[in-house]
């Protein structure tokens, strides 16, 4: 299989793997305790890539990178922690397009610094930002009644900051080595989420029947990172990050199939619309 071709099909492996992930993890937060979800998924993503770095037997590189590394985790799992709970509480086929948004973040701190985005980034921005307000709508129920703003919508927008943070560090982490990276990201992660399970004294109701979709969930994040980091690697990075921002549709999808969720109109718009601002924005 030529190159362009194993790189295609990584970067799409990978938005649906992290759009699975999404799924199952927003399913388990609306069962168990926020902190019960996140602490053994993300514990489960070290110990594989903990593996691969022993393994590989690499030294640490020198430089900065350990410093990006950790302003990554912070900013990933606050992200990560503000999705699961706004797909536990909210409609996910709203809710999962709204956080997809994060690729506003790195163009407008781009911008902010002085960059000058291209007219297909510009025109993304425009329809990711108009496709969030359109999404948010909650639906009007009964006579008179008034659109507010659908339940999640907050976190997502959260989420959504959280994410585009945490691409920014992690890419200059990730200049140094994207394993190591990747690795410091997880340690630092774990940790903030033990010494909150810790300081929060959250009760402890996963059971061992939970535990294999918990290690699943890690699992799936941890291997779609693996697989666009390669695709990124072996192919046009313009290409692979349009097919990577397209994990909401997995999600958007199994939510439609699996639970019967479905934004009404307005909100389908918006979705449809945020997501091509997204797509614009990957591709400028």
């Amino acid at each position: 299989m030529p190159g362009w071709m194993t790189s295609v099909a990584l970067a799409f492996l990978s938005s649906v793997s992290w759009g699975l992930a999404d799924f199952i993890g927003g399913m388990k937060s609306r069962a168990l305790p926020l902190l019960n979800v996140l602490l053994p998924s993300q514990a489960s993503g070290l110990a594989l890539i903990s593996v691969f770095v022993a393994v590989r037997g690499e030294g640490a590189p020198d430089g900065t990178f350990a410093v990006f590394a950790v302003l990554s985790a912070v900013a990933g799992v606050t992200g990560l922690a503000a999705f699961y709970r706004a797909l536990a509480i909210g409609n996910m086929g709203v809710v999962a397009p709204i956080s997809a948004c994060a690729a506003v973040v790195p163009v407008a701190v781009g911008i902010a610094t002085g960059d000058r985005p291209g007219a297909l980034q510009a025109a993304g921005l425009v329809l990711a930002l108009v496709g969030v307000v359109l999404a948010s709508r909650e639906e009007v129920t009964g006579e008179g009644g008034r659109r507010g703003t659908a339940r999640g919508t907050g976190l997502a927008l959260i989420s959504a900051l959280g994410f585009g943070f945490f691409f920014l560090a992690m890419d200059r982490a990730a200049d140094g080595d994207v394993a190591w990276a990747m690795l410091v990201n997880r340690i630092t992660g774990v940790a903030i989420l033990a010494t909150a399970f810790l300081a929060l004294r959250t009760p402890v109701r996963a059971t061992r029947r939970d535990a294999p979709v918990l290690i699943g969930i890690g699992f799936l994040d941890i291997g779609a990172n693996a697989m666009f980091a390669v695709a990124a690697t072996e192919g046009l990075v313009s290409v692979v990050a349009v097919l990577g921002s397209l994990y909401p549709l997995t999600t958007v999808g199994l939510a439609a199939l699996v639970l019967h969720e479905r934004p009404h109109r307005l909100a389908q718009v918006g979705v449809v619309i945020a997501l091509c601002g997204v797509v614009l924005i990957a591709a400028g």
